[in-house]
């Protein structure tokens, strides 16, 4: 999956990149060359980054999907009792 920007937040990411190596590196890169590492960044790291960001989002669903016995509760044979039910 290749993990593609909009055009406005690739310019702001590559204007950003070239802000980076002249306030660290003091080394002025131009607009090619911080746009060609910005597609390197982008080939070869981002793809780890999107993962993790997936496997946070099911962990974080399998939790709510555990959840579901007890944050609702229909009791059975309730008639009797009331017809108590929980349910939040």
């Amino acid at each position: 999956m290749t993990i593609e920007l909009t055009q406005e937040t690739r310019a702001t990411a590559v204007a950003s990149i070239e802000r980076w190596f002249s306030a660290n590196m003091d080394l002025r890169i131009g607009n090619m060359q911080a746009a060609e590492l910005l597609d390197f960044f982008l080939r070869e790291l981002a793809p780890s980054v999107y993962n993790l960001g997936v496997a946070d989002a099911q962990a974080q669903m399998l939790a709510r999907a555990n959840e579901l016995d007890i944050n609702c509760y229909e009791s059975e044979f309730a008639y009797w009792n009331g017809g108590r039910r929980r349910c939040s």
